[in-house]
C-alpha cells in the first residue's frame, strides 16, 4: 500500500543547521519512507518534500532539506514509529531472531539492518549502583576482561579488557557512591576496590562462594589421590592388591613420572628455602601457577596425569572371546569373523591385541573402571545428596570411609551448603570454627 503526500510551500522550515526559519524554495524532492504496516499490509509513504534556501548568510548552510516532525529524520528511510519498533525486537530477539519476528509482521528487514539499528540505540544514562558486581571474563585464548554489574538491577554497566587493580580503582573513584562490592577472590579486584572506594564492604556472592569451596575440595581430593582407587567397588583379592599396588607405588616408570619427580623435587627444595613461587617460576621456567601445584604436594604422584582408559567396541565382546578361547578356537582371524556375524565392527587388529595376553596364559584385558580424579571426586563431594546418581552414590561413602579428610571436607560442604540454602548465617562461627580446627590448608581462606 502507497500513500503520497506534499510538503505545503506557504509554511516556513527551519534550517537544520542554524535553525532560522525560511520560506525561499529552491527545489523539492521526493522521499520514500516505510511505516509501520496497515491491516497487515506494507506501507510506504511517497512524501514530497522542499529543498530550501538558508536566508542566513552566516550559517554555513546555503540549502537545506525540511524536515516533517514526527514522519522523517535526517537520513532515513523509515518512520520513527518504525524505528522505534526495529530497536524493540531488536533488543528483545537481536538479529536472527528480531528479522524472522518482524518478517512474521509483514516487515522485510535482514538481521543485519536490525544488528545496525541496534547498535545505534544509544546507552541509558550511567548510574552508580549501591551494590556493584565485579567479575572477570575470557575474551580468547588467555586474555581476560573486567566486567562491572549493577548487582540489584543485574544490568552491566561497563567492561574493558584486562584485570588490573589501577583501573578499577580510577572507575570508582570518578563514580563515588559505592556501598557494597561483591567479587571474586581476586587479589587485584580487592586491591582495586580497596583503593577507589576505602569504606566500601567486600564481599563475595553464592557462585563465587561455591566455587572457591569446590576448588578447595579439589584441592584436597588431589593431596589424597592415591586414596582415590578405594571408591571403586572390590572385585576381588587380585584388584585389591592392584589397588594397595596403586596407593604404594612410589617408582617413577614412564618419562612423565620422571619428570613429574624431578619437578617436585626441583620445587619442594627451592620453596623450602624460603623463596617465592614467583621467583621459583622464573628460575625453573614454569608458570606460577604450576609451582604453586608442585609446592601443595606431600607426593610427586599427586601431579601426575594418568589418562583414563577409553571404553573399546570390543568391551562387549570379551565374555564371549574367553569362551571360544577356552573351547579352543585359538585364531585371531576366526574369533575376528565370528564377532562380525554377531554384530562387532571393530577391526581386527584389536581382536589380535585382545587375544594376546591369553597366548602367554595371562587373564584377557577386561573393562576395568578407572577411579575417579581429584575434580570428578570434588563434584561427588559438592553435589546435593538428592541429586546424585546412583553411580555416585554406590562409590562415595567408600571413598569417605576409607579417607578421615574428605569425610570432614564432605561434611563442611555439605553443613555450609544448608546455610547457603536457607540463607541463614547463625551456625556460621561455629563452622568457621570447626574448619580452623580440621587443619585443611586448601580451605583455609574461608577462615
Amino acid at each position: 500500500m502507497a500513500v503520497r503526500a506534499r510538503t505545503r510551500s506557504s509554511v516556513p522550515a527551519g534550517c537544520t543547521g542554524c535553525g532560522q526559519l525560511s520560506m525561499w524554495c529552491h527545489s523539492r524532492y521526493a522521499r520514500r519512507l516505510s511505516d509501520l504496516t496497515l491491516a497487515g499490509r506494507p506501507l510506504l509513504i511517497d512524501l514530497s518534500v522542499r529543498r530550501l534556501y538558508c536566508e542566513n548568510t552566516a550559517c554555513p548552510k546555503v540549502t537545506f532539506a525540511e524536515q516533517v516532525p514526527g514522519l522523517t529524520v535526517r537520513y532515513q528511510r523509515r518512520t520513527p514509529q518504525l524505528q522505534g519498533l526495529v530497536e524493540d525486537v531488536g533488543v528483545v530477539l537481536s538479529g536472527r531472531g528480531g528479522s524472522r519476528m518482524l518478517q512474521i509482521l509483514n516487515i522485510r528487514l535482514s538481521r543485519v539492518a536490525v544488528l545496525s539499528r541496534l547498535m545505534r540505540v544509544p546507552l541509558p544514562p550511567l548510574v552508580t549502583p549501591r551494590v556493584l558486581g565485579v567479575d572477570d571474563f575470557a575474551l580468547y585464548g588467555g586474555t581476560y576482561g573486567t566486567l562491572l554489574v549493577d548487582a540489584t538491577t543485574r544490568l552491566p554497566l561497563t567492561l574493558w579488557e584486562g584485570r588490573d587493580a589501577e583501573r578499577l580503582g580510577r572507575w570508582l573513584r570518578n563514580h563515588p557512591g559505592v556501598e557494597v562490592a561483591c567479587r571474586d577472590g581476586s587479589l587485584a579486584y580487592r586491591q582495586g576496590i580497596a583503593a577507589g572506594t576505602p569504606d566500601a564492604v567486600q564481599v563475595s556472592d553464592r557462585f563465587h562462594l561455591w566455587q572457591g569451596l569446590s576448588r578447595g575440595i579439589q584441592d584436597i581430593a588431589s593431596a589424597h589421590r592415591g586414596c582415590l582407587p578405594t571408591a571403586l567397588p572390590p572385585i576381588g583379592d587380585a584388584a585389591s592388591a592392584r589397588v594397595e599396588e596403586t596407593v604404594e607405588n612410589t617408582t617413577a616408570d614412564t618419562r612423565a613420572e620422571l619428570h613429574a619427580r624431578r619437578l617436585f623435587e626441583a620445587v619442594q627444595a627451592l620453596t623450602r628455602s624460603g623463596r617465592s613461587h614467583s621467583s621459583v617460576a622464573r628460575e625453573l621456567g614454569l608458570n606460577r601457577r604450576t609451582v604453586s601445584k608442585y609446592a601443595r604436594a606431600h607426593h610427586w604422584q599427586e601431579v601426575v596425569r594418568r589418562p583414563p582408559r577409553k571404553f573399546s567396541t570390543l568391551d562387549p565382546y570379551l565374555d564371549y572371546l574367553q569362551q571360544r578361547w577356552d573351547e579352543g578356537e585359538h585364531s585371531a582371524k576366526v574369533l575376528h569373523e565370528e564377532l562380525q556375524i554377531k554384530g562387532y565392527l571393530g577391526h581386527y587388529q584389536r581382536v589380535k591385541m585382545a587375544v594376546a595376553p591369553l597366548r602367554q596364559g595371562l587373564p584377557i584385558d577386561e573393562p576395568r573402571e578407572r577411579p575417579p580424579s581429584p575434580r570428578e571426586a570434588a563434584r561427588w563431594i559438592t553435589t546435593h545428596p538428592h541429586r546424585r546418581s546412583p553411580h555416585i552414590n554406590d562409590r562415595l561413602p567408600r571413598l569417605l570411609d576409607h579417607c578421615p579428610e574428605l569425610r570432614t571436607a564432605h561434611d563442611l560442604v555439605r553443613r555450609f551448603a544448608t546455610m547457603l540454602d536457607n540463607r541463614d548465617v547463625t551456625h556460621l562461627p561455629e563452622w568457621l570454627d570447626d574448619l580452623a580446627n580440621t587443619g585443611l590448608a586448601p580451605l583455609s581462606a574461608y577462615t
